[in-house]
């Protein structure tokens, strides 16, 4: 059973789509270890207040990031997703939540994502384990216009991955959570003309 761990959506349960290897969400301990470092080594730092971010969680699975973000304080969430079933369960959680008017969820492929309308200044990424797609996202993410200057970006691995590293960004820190390791990268580059 997977549920929001903090914020005005605590204790709310997420549905999950039924024996998809590739949907694999972050787990509740996870979600809320990344959330203490983002509130006490990011909060208040180049401008990020999560209270105050547009976020953008891609590979977005179940929602679980994007509406923890939102169910503790952030502005807007948009939901980047291709997967039929993960789609079916991503927007029955944003339902459960009551949280459609603070969302948007796109369906799109993201190392070909669309051009942002306004750009977030925190970004998940959390792909299948199997598949090195962060630092692809993130350049095509960064070229499409999604990144505010100083946006951070937390990108979910396999333990034994090296740490996500792509153009324009820097590895702010590292942390491994069970089978996972996450990597915090502040963008350093300019927003897309």
């Amino acid at each position: 059973m997977m549920r929001i761990v903090g914020g005005r959506f605590r204790g709310k349960l997420l549905t999950a789509p039924e024996g998809l290897d590739e949907v694999r969400p972050t787990s509740d301990r996870a979600r809320e270890a990344v959330f203490n470092v983002l509130l006490h080594r990011f909060q208040g730092r180049n401008g990020f207040m999560l209270s105050e971010s547009r976020v953008l969680d891609v590979f977005a699975g179940t929602g679980a990031l994007g509406l923890e973000a939102l169910s503790r304080g952030a502005k807007h969430v948009t939901f980047l997703e291709r997967g039929p079933q993960a789609l079916q369960a991503l927007k029955a959680n944003i339902r459960s939540m009551r949280a459609e008017a603070d969302t948007s969820v796109i369906t799109g492929d993201a190392l070909r994502p669309p051009q942002a309308k306004l750009p977030v200044s925190l970004v998940f990424l959390d792909p299948p384990y199997a598949q090195p797609l962060c630092a692809p996202a993130l350049t095509a993410l960064a070229g499409c216009g999604w990144l505010t200057p100083g946006a951070v970006a937390v990108a979910e691995t396999a333990r034994e991955a090296e740490a996500v590293t792509a153009d324009g960004f820097a590895v702010a820190d590292v942390r491994d959570y069970g089978k996972a390791r996450v990597t915090f990268l502040v963008w350093k580059g300019q927003p897309a003309a």
